[in-house]
């Protein structure tokens, strides 16, 4: 059973979104809340799986909050998936690099956010791969110059590979295709690229590609 908490400032988004959620027979809410302070409060009692959490809300805010479930080692197994209005909301970018696992429009299709939901439990996709192409986009054209690279220094020349092809929005079966290897073979190498850099998951990783250099603005087509 997936287990959700909700964030949201807005009592009818929150009843939507556990509607939705609550009817699915793999998933459930743990709790709602209003703001950041509260939301963050709930994680630490309950231990969700996914945190939606809305970007705007008085008080402290999803962002500041998202920043208080990441940092925290004791909940290091708890995804966050930010909300937005806006596709390319300007602090959806700052959240990434904080640790958020991806996000969502609030006005997305059902199936899009019950597919999110799965798949950064299962730390297999960055949400939909439209958006997740648009948000690498924005983040490549934003990106500074490339730090240095030691960190890389621990991976193979294929798994280099494979987090470079992340770092360009390719789904694993994408990858599998590209390498001509099994979905299995190419979702293990990702894996391990993941636990060698520290990175919470795909979101991290395709920053890190970004910001150690494997990946450069442009490349993306």
């Amino acid at each position: 059973m997936i287990r959700v908490v909700l964030a949201d400032d807005q009592s009818l988004v929150r009843a939507g979104f556990r509607a939705l959620l609550d009817a699915q027979p793999d998933i459930e809410v743990a709790g709602e809340a209003a703001d950041g302070e509260e939301a963050l409060r709930l994680v630490r009692e309950v231990r969700p799986d996914v945190v939606l959490m809305d970007i705007r809300m008085p008080g402290l805010d999803g962002l500041a909050a998202t920043r208080g479930v990441t940092g925290d080692p004791d909940l290091a197994d708890v995804k966050v998936v930010m909300l937005t209005t806006f596709e390319l909301d300007e602090y959806v970018f700052e959240a990434i690099r904080s640790g958020a696992s991806g996000f969502l429009v609030k006005d997305t299709e059902p199936d899009e956010l019950l597919r999110a939901v799965r798949a950064v439990v299962d730390g297999d996709a960055l949400l939909s791969p439209g958006v997740t192409r648009r948000l690498i986009a924005e983040f490549a054209a934003r990106s500074k110059e490339p730090a240095a690279a030691g960190a890389l220094s621990e991976l193979t020349e294929r798994e280099r590979e494979v987090m470079a092809l992340v770092g360009l929005g390719l789904t694993n079966e994408e990858i599998a295709r590209r390498l001509v290897v099994s979905p299995l073979t190419a979702k293990t190498h990702v894996s391990r690229t993941m636990v060698k850099l520290g990175a919470r998951d795909r979101a991290q990783l395709v920053v890190l590609a970004y910001e150690s250099g494997l990946v450069r603005p442009g490349w993306l087509g």
